[in-house]
């Protein structure tokens, strides 16, 4: 029986590795940890492929240079390569981008590409990865199907900069529209909300909607910290 591994340093991937393994009747598993990501353990394994689909890391040249490492960008390579690939479209104001499943290399996203998807940028984080997560399995399933050989990227590279939790605070934006943007697109588990602070009480901010050119938004106040709780 073929192997293959899914590795995803964020949580949400199990359902979507067991499906893969009933679909295509091959062992796939799944890494979730850093430290369990070592060439030595894929050794043991011996997959087929390795699918990297959120994996946050840099991933090591003994893993890339022997075993086929797909990676899941969300942009149109090689538009957009580097950190924080969502919120630096967002923020430029994109409303859809593509999906690009690319060969790891040496360089940050700029292996050849095995295939492209369209992706709509509508909605919260939490909403937008979820599209991709799915879009991702199909993709995956496809690569698998149909073996497509990697194409090198064309065209000029842009390179996008990984955003700082500090580049979350709403002051100095008034433009509704861009309060909307900056509000959802850092929506989702274990990304730095949008927030204000004024006198040591930090508000943050969730679940926006553009209603009648007004912004509504589930706010959560974050107390200073006593010398007591410290």
């Amino acid at each position: 029986m073929k192997t293959y591994v899914v590795a995803a340093s964020r949580p949400g991937y199990e359902e979507m590795t067991r499906r893969l393994g009933e679909a295509r009747g091959a062992r796939f598993v799944l890494i979730e940890h850093r430290e369990d990501f070592t060439a030595e353990a894929l050794e043991k394994l011996a997959p087929e492929m390795v699918f990297l689909p959120h994996w946050s890391f840099i991933i090591p040249a003994g893993i890339h240079e022997n075993f086929p490492c797909v990676i899941f960008h969300m942009t149109d390579l090689p538009y957009g390569r580097g950190g924080s690939p969502l919120q630096n479209l967002i923020v430029r104001g994109h409303t859809e981008t593509r999906l690009s499943a690319l060969r790891c290399v040496e360089d940050l996203d700029a292996g050849p590409i095995y295939l492209k998807r369209d992706l709509s940028l509508a909605g919260s984080a939490r909403e937008i990865f979820a599209r991709g997560a799915a879009l991702v399995e199909e993709m995956i399933r496809e690569i698998i199907a149909t073996r497509p050989e990697p194409v090198p990227q064309k065209g000029e590279a842009v390179v996008f900069k990984r955003r700082t939790p500090e580049q979350s605070n709403l002051a100095g934006i008034t433009d509704p529209q861009k309060i909307h943007d900056h509000i959802r697109m850092l929506d989702a588990d274990g990304y730095p909300h949008a927030f204000l602070e004024q006198d040591g009480v930090r508000y943050e901010f969730t679940a926006s909607e553009l209603v009648a050119g007004q912004v509504r938004a589930r706010v959560r106040i974050v107390p200073p910290r006593k010398e007591s709780d410290s």
